[in-house]
């Protein structure tokens, strides 16, 4: 991509309305507008981010054994009536009539709507297990919506369902989502905790939440300091080894961590060694559930057993907030200059500056350095603009690409460019070609 063919209405000024770090260099690299309160378009650039991410999710959440589908925005009133949601869930929910005078809703979660389908296809125990998700928009009518894409109303978000015979059965599928977000958020470049956290409105009484550690987070947290060193890194999961599973989620949730909902100042004191505790801020970026028979009972999901009893089945729900990640990532990851993107879901690979645009020699050099990336199945960004130098590297730092590349006439001369790390501000000269190995080889390690 040429930045000169590319919309990226990036701002000067620090907009007036952002209070936090993300809101503000969202709006100022031109990743999204603000449409209305809490409501966005997502523009080239943030689109391309949303896409990277959702992609990821959607790689674990099949490696896991996770079916993809996709449901409706909208829902009938009737579902959540028989769920017994409808009245109960409050002012959040977004709640219309259609032409036909029919009560509707825009969804804000769809347990209603899955178990629906569920109970529609499957009555035998032999069709179980199966856990579908889906990624899809959502809508809460938010009271003070803020903080830009963080606290939203409307937001992109996947969320699955399982669906298991048994209390064990829907136990490990809780174990296994739990490890497939640990791997889902490593990927991304985050350090995401789980942190037994409150239900809510979804209900059930085993839950957890994953918080990324950020001073602008929304929730309190009280954590073993050990805890963000924790990594799955490198090993291998087998999701249908219950054992393995079970020990992953274990070792990622027997040192203290909790939100101020669930917070228990005895046991912090008496299990986390004073040296161990502390209190900071959090943003949630998903959360997991178990809640039983909760919505199957209600719902009349059941299925026949083995000798012939019909029983409703065990279900969970479980969501990351794909949009919700992307102002997480962001706070996780910028400084005074702008966003620094971590390599697994910056939206161009490496960006290329020209800094003599319109000279034969420096034009053509990146050009064939261009070429040489997008032929190793990269997606560099190559600013070909004819604009000062100064202005194109604080484009670069402002959009965060983790990589530059800058190619000039001196730099030539000598058969060098220079490479760039965004995040370190190290520079290194060498060949074209060792430049774009290099980048190949940063990439094929991800």
């Amino acid at each position: 991509m040429r930045l000169s063919r590319y919309f990226l209405p990036v701002l000067k000024e620090n907009p007036s309305e952002a209070q936090i770090a993300s809101h503000r260099l969202m709006l100022r690299a031109g990743m999204i507008k603000q449409e209305s309160a809490g409501i966005y378009a997502w523009l080239p650039l943030g689109y391309k981010v949303l896409r990277r991410l959702a992609q990821i999710v959607h790689e674990e959440q099949e490696r896991a054994g996770h079916i993809p589908l996709l449901m409706p925005t909208l829902q009938s009133a009737d579902l959540w009536r028989e769920s017994g949601r409808y009245d109960a869930y409050g002012p959040e929910m977004l709640r219309f009539k259609d032409r036909h005078d029919r009560e509707m809703l825009y969804g804000p979660t769809n347990e209603e709507m899955i178990t629906d389908i569920f109970r529609t296809y499957v009555s035998s125990y032999k069709d179980l297990p199966v856990t579908l998700y889906q990624i899809q928009w959502k809508f809460r009518d938010e009271i003070r919506p803020r903080f830009g894409v963080m606290r939203g109303r409307e937001f992109y978000m996947k969320d699955g369902y399982n669906f298991d015979l048994t209390r064990e059965d829907a136990l490990h599928a809780y174990n296994r989502h739990m490890v497939s977000y640990l791997r889902t958020y490593e990927r991304m470049g985050l350090t995401a905790i789980p942190m037994r956290a409150d239900s809510g409105p979804i209900g059930g009484d085993n839950t957890h939440e994953f918080l990324v550690l950020a001073q602008t987070g929304e929730s309190e947290v009280f954590y073993d300091a050990r805890v963000p060193e924790l990594k799955l890194g490198e090993r291998a999961v087998d999701y249908d080894d219950r054992e393995q599973v079970a020990g992953i989620c274990k070792e990622f949730t027997t040192l203290y961590a909790r939100t101020d909902e669930t917070h228990d100042v005895k046991v912090f004191e008496d299990q986390v060694p004073e040296e161990h505790r502390r209190v900071g801020r959090g943003i949630e970026v998903g959360q997991i559930f178990y809640f039983g028979t909760k919505y199957s009972e209600a719902m009349g999901a059941v299925v026949t057993t083995p000798d012939g009893r019909k029983v409703p089945v065990e279900m969970g729900s479980h969501g990351i907030g794909v949009s919700r990640l992307i102002g997480a990532l962001i706070e996780a990851n910028h400084d005074e200059k702008g966003i620094i993107w971590p390599e697994g879901v910056t939206p161009f690979h490496v960006g290329i500056v020209n800094l003599k645009q319109g000279d034969s020699a420096t034009d053509a050099a990146c050009d064939s350095i261009h070429a040489a990336l997008v032929a190793a199945g990269l997606d560099p960004l190559y600013d070909d603009r004819d604009e000062r130098a100064g202005s194109k590297f604080a484009t670069m730092d402002l959009i965060g690409l983790p990589w530059r590349i800058t190619v000039g006439p001196r730099g030539l001369a000598n058969n060098v460019v220079e490479l760039t790390s965004r995040r370190t501000g190290e520079s290194e000269e060498m060949s074209a070609a060792a430049a774009v190995a290099r980048i190949k080889e940063i990439y094929a390690a991800l």
